[in-house]
């Protein structure tokens, strides 16, 4: 296999390249796992390996290959070529409710998938969704299945994920399951309407506080042209109580989806400035510590939901609008 710096990504202990398959003109994007920089975290790369390679599915990265050398572990991963979820709407020309309806309903087809297997994703997210390809009828894509998790049981107990998507029972320390999934879907449909989060705040406590009260409004004039129908789906999604929110499959039949509810009105203009102010800013990349979120709570002497919480997420509370060539060899 040959491969190359000239399109690289950088993890916490992996790099991703391009490469070419010798003796053929096959790309994959090779993902180059330093050994040292793993050592302590093997369980993660072997994790994520054993989930992808239970996995096809038109709309979910593959696995195609792993290579080993003394050093470094080498995933062959399908190449996807199109860019981030984000940018590719930024670089529309138009874009819908229609647009945000299939977009959402590739996702929930993949990770309706997933959870026949058994597999919990845990850390759905707009940077883990890909387009295939540049071009304008590209599909999406799910990648990234480092938190995944095969459910062997009915409940899984690790707290793991991206602070402004992960749900009330992940921050709680229960058992859960699939519907953290639907939760973050529901985040991110949020997101796709409105171009800002229904959850934040520059502190992870407030964060938190908003997620366990399920504390979200649809604010004018940014929801004034989306239909009822997408927020209806939306609270169905992000319904605090995970016995009670949509599955995959039920999300799937909701006419949001499956009809034809959703608006046809061009609204890039607000949501492409919103993400423009409120996804700039690195506070939405990266990992909590669901942990020491109930340590500090712990410490102020309140609960999680008490009224102190809910005070300073008003005096504080600030969104909308205010935040942020061919390879050589191998």
């Amino acid at each position: 296999m040959r491969s190359g710096r000239s399109w690289a990504r950088r993890g916490a202990f992996s790099e991703v390249v391009l490469a070419q398959e010798r003796g053929s003109s096959h790309l994959v994007a090779l993902k180059c796992i330093s050994k040292k920089a793993l050592r302590g975290k093997e369980a993660l790369v072997e994790n994520e390996i054993a989930v992808l390679r239970r996995v096809s599915h038109p709309n979910i990265v593959a696995l195609e290959d792993v290579h080993e050398s003394p050093s470094h572990l080498y995933l062959a991963m399908e190449l996807v070529t199109g860019g981030e979820l984000f940018d590719r709407i930024m670089e529309r020309g138009s874009y819908t409710e229609k647009d945000a309806s299939h977009l959402v309903g590739q996702v929930l087809g993949a990770v309706s998938y997933l959870h026949s297997l058994g597999i919990v994703h845990r850390d759905l997210k707009p940077e883990n969704l890909l387009y295939a390809t540049p071009f304008e009828d590209s599909k999406i894509m799910v990648s990234d299945f480092g938190l995944s998790k095969i459910q062997a049981g009915n409940m899984l107990g690790t707290a793991c994920g991206t602070p402004g998507y992960v749900a009330p029972e992940l921050l709680e320390q229960k058992p859960y399951g699939k519907a953290v999934d639907v939760w973050a879907l529901g985040v991110i449909s949020y997101i796709l309407l409105c171009g800002y989060p229904p959850f934040y705040d520059e502190s992870d406590p407030e964060l938190f506080s908003q997620i366990l009260r399920a504390s979200y409004e649809f604010d004018s004039p940014f929801w004034d042209d989306i239909s009822e129908s997408a927020k209806d789906f939306i609270r169905h999604l992000l319904e605090r109580d995970p016995q009670k929110r949509f599955t995959c499959q039920q999300a799937l039949q909701h006419l949001w989806i499956s009809g034809d509810a959703a608006f046809d009105k061009d609204i890039l203009g607000s949501v492409s400035e919103q993400i423009q102010k409120n996804f700039a800013r690195t506070h939405w990349k990266r990992a909590f510590n669901a942990t020491s979120f109930l340590r500090h709570i712990q410490k102020l002497g309140q609960s999680p939901e008490g009224e102190d919480a809910s005070e300073r997420r008003m005096a504080r509370h600030s969104h909308p609008g205010l935040r942020a060539g061919q390879p050589p060899n191998w």
